[in-house]
């Protein structure tokens, strides 16, 4: 490991602060002592979005999830994670992330799940959102490990709204996948479905991914690998990244408000390496 810590940063991709600080307490959590956080939102002029559950609104804050990975690239941030479950703009916020790593929730889920598991399950909110995820988790290769979608008829902004309620149906859904779909492990297919994991991996006795814990530590994972093994984003072929002269000619990426709210969870303080007797 470097005598700095490692910068993650984790964007929640809306125009509104609300749920920052539920995301600040996650990474506080579960992150390495070494490890700094910025939890960062997007401007309100992006959009008053709380959600983007739909494809007209991912559309629209498709824009600031670029100029905010471009940022805090230029910031020196080691990975970045997109924090909602459709991946949003995630291969193109990699185009311009420089050294940066970037991930985002459901790659990141899928890859932890597979590693625990030969057939796993995704809890998400309403129906609506299937078709969708279910393109994205074949992109990434695990559709053959899908056991199915379970969803609870809860929208993004319901989530937290009563606990009891959303983990009631966080475990019924999920005990139809364990046990008449034949899930080994199950992800939660929604970044504000956070805080539930460990209560319906209780109940159901199966590995239950938390995507906004998977998002982070996935990032951190990256940072890490980045340090030790110098392992960055590939610039060949498809990973092209546009010319610099371009961008700066088209304008558009780095002009104007670019981050809304900001939270920093900073890394532990670091001890003096002790001699050897």
């Amino acid at each position: 490991m470097t005598d700095r810590p490692l910068k993650i940063m984790y964007l929640n991709p809306v125009g509104t602060s609300g749920y920052d600080h539920v995301f600040a307490d996650m990474a506080r959590q579960h992150k390495l002592p070494q490890t700094e956080v910025h939890i960062a939102s997007l401007p309100p002029s992006t959009g008053g979005f709380t959600h983007i559950e739909f494809r007209s609104y991912e559309a629209i804050v498709t824009r600031g999830i670029v100029r905010a990975a471009r940022a805090a690239a230029k910031e020196g941030f080691d990975a970045f994670a997109i924090g909602c479950f459709y991946d949003t703009a995630l291969h193109d916020a990699r185009e311009v992330s420089g050294d940066m790593v970037v991930t985002a929730p459901c790659v990141a889920s899928c890859e932890i799940a597979a590693s625990l598991s030969n057939r796993f399950g995704v809890i998400v909110g309403r129906r609506k959102w299937v078709h969708q995820m279910h393109s994205t988790v074949r992109e990434h290769g695990h559709e053959h490990r899908l056991s199915g979608f379970y969803h609870v008829e809860l929208g993004v902004d319901d989530f937290q709204k009563d606990h009891a309620e959303t983990e009631r149906r966080l475990i019924a859904a999920g005990r139809k996948a364990v046990e008449e779909e034949f899930a080994e492990a199950l992800i939660l297919g929604c970044t504000l479905e956070v805080g539930f994991y460990r209560d319906v991996e209780k109940a159901l006795g199966v590995p239950v991914i938390d995507p906004s814990i998977a998002a982070l530590k996935r990032a951190e994972y990256a940072a890490v690998l980045k340090h030790d093994c110098g392992w960055k984003p590939s610039r060949r072929w498809s990973s092209e990244a546009p010319p610099e002269e371009e961008i700066a000619r088209f304008g558009g990426f780095d002009d104007g408000e670019i981050f809304g709210n900001r939270i920093v969870v900073p890394a532990e303080p670091l001890q003096p390496a002790r001699k050897a007797a």
